[in-house]
């Protein structure tokens, strides 16, 4: 019964926990480069790119509770899933720094954090799209 009811709030909640997700991790993103005054690298572009566009339409969806943008926000989140993912790679695995080199500005490989010996930015990043594809598998439409 309890298993249930928790089910039954993700699923009719998903939506907006995902746009939530996203607005933190869009606040988080603009505090590191605007307040804390670090450079992001391309590939911290690239996540933006991708995160940025997903608390504009995750919010309106939410408004309109249109679930209708599920897949395609999916899509969008696994995209950056992925770029985060390489990214924090490159940063952990030297061999991986020589695969996509940065060489216009800040080196991709940097590490402006590094909490516990394994939380980066691009950790962080990685882990907001995990969660806002998890979210947004968990919300999509009964079929």
């Amino acid at each position: 019964m309890m298993r249930d009811r928790a089910i039954r709030f993700f699923r009719t909640y998903s939506l907006y926990l995902a746009w939530l997700v996203s607005v933190v991790s869009l606040c988080g993103s603009l505090y590191v480069s605007e307040i804390m005054r670090l450079e992001p690298c391309k590939l911290c572009w690239f996540q933006r790119i991708c995160m940025y566009p997903l608390a504009i339409l995750l919010g309106i969806a939410s408004y309109k509770n249109d679930r209708g943008i599920i897949p395609y926000a999916k899509t969008l989140s696994v995209i950056g899933m992925c770029i985060s993912l390489f990214h924090y790679l490159e940063q952990k695995i030297p061999g991986m720094q020589k695969v996509l080199p940065c060489t216009v500005g800040v080196p991709c490989s940097s590490q402006y954090m590094n909490w516990l010996g394994f939380i980066t930015i691009p950790f962080l990043a990685l882990l907001g799209f995990f969660v806002i594809t998890i979210l947004l598998s968990i919300g999509k439409e009964d079929e």
